[in-house]
């Protein structure tokens, strides 16, 4: 059975006081659920004062980024081997934000898969389609084109986890269906397992989830979890979301 995972990424929010102060209540407040992984991904300049915080709890440390190569002249770039010296696990990889803003690729996501896998970091792999793309209808043809390219010539692709986050839905406050979302979720499992032979992978759903609608969708049968972004940066929120997966666990 897949276990739940509501991973939080703080996007470029929280200085250092702010985050240490949210991951202690994050912590305090999510004491004695065990039926569910959590991850938080803080940015880059505050990963290691909130791994102080959190190192010996059942909170897992991820990163929003990280770069292809181990080192060199690469101003402004991470390594995963920087990464994992700092107590990361986890690494989203492919965000939309990082899609649009910095025009990465489909070819760069699958080496920053590759090189995360590498060093050790489970690569938490987003995709997801415009509103454009879904009112064209190209919603299928999108998800699938990323999830391709993201995982060709990988191994170990039973360790990746994968967020369907359609981007018409990321900070907007509008939130798919969660029959609708289902569908795309069991979309990208049925390509995992026909192109990749893979049976058993966790898919997070994110784009606008808060814990009015976290349940709803958390409760179809192929999401495993939630990626939150605005309303990690609430502690009260986003354990609520923690303890929906609870409940349906």
């Amino acid at each position: 059975m897949r276990r739940y995972l509501i991973a939080g990424n703080w996007k470029m929010n929280k200085t250092n006081n702010e985050a240490v102060n949210l991951a202690k209540r994050i912590f305090s407040d999510s004491q004695g659920i065990e039926k569910v992984d959590i991850i938080i991904c803080p940015p880059f300049t505050a990963i290691a004062p909130v791994y102080n915080v959190i190192k010996d709890s059942n909170i897992r440390l991820g990163a929003q980024n990280m770069f292809y190569e181990n080192e060199g002249a690469y101003t402004g770039e991470i390594s995963g081997e920087f990464l994992k010296s700092i107590g990361c696990e986890f690494v989203i990889i492919g965000h939309s934000e990082r899609r649009k803003y910095f025009n990465e690729t489909d070819v760069e996501v699958n080496k920053k898969v590759k090189k995360s896998m590498a060093f050790g970091l489970t690569p938490i792999v987003c995709v997801g389609e415009t509103l454009e793309e879904r009112e064209k209808g190209k919603t299928e043809e999108v998800v699938k084109r990323e999830i391709v390219g993201a995982l060709q010539g990988q191994t170990d692709m039973d360790k990746i986890i994968y967020a369907y986050e359609p981007i018409w839905a990321i900070g907007t406050g509008k939130t798919a269906h969660p029959e609708d979302a289902n569908k795309i979720h069991k979309l990208i499992r049925d390509i995992i397992k026909t192109d990749f032979r893979i049976d058993e992978t966790r898919i997070l759903y994110g784009g606008s989830v808060k814990s009015s609608n976290a349940e709803a969708l958390m409760s179809q049968p192929d999401i495993d979890g939630s990626l939150v972004g605005g309303a990690s940066l609430d502690a009260k929120s986003f354990v609520e979301i923690i303890k929906a997966a609870a409940n349906l666990s």
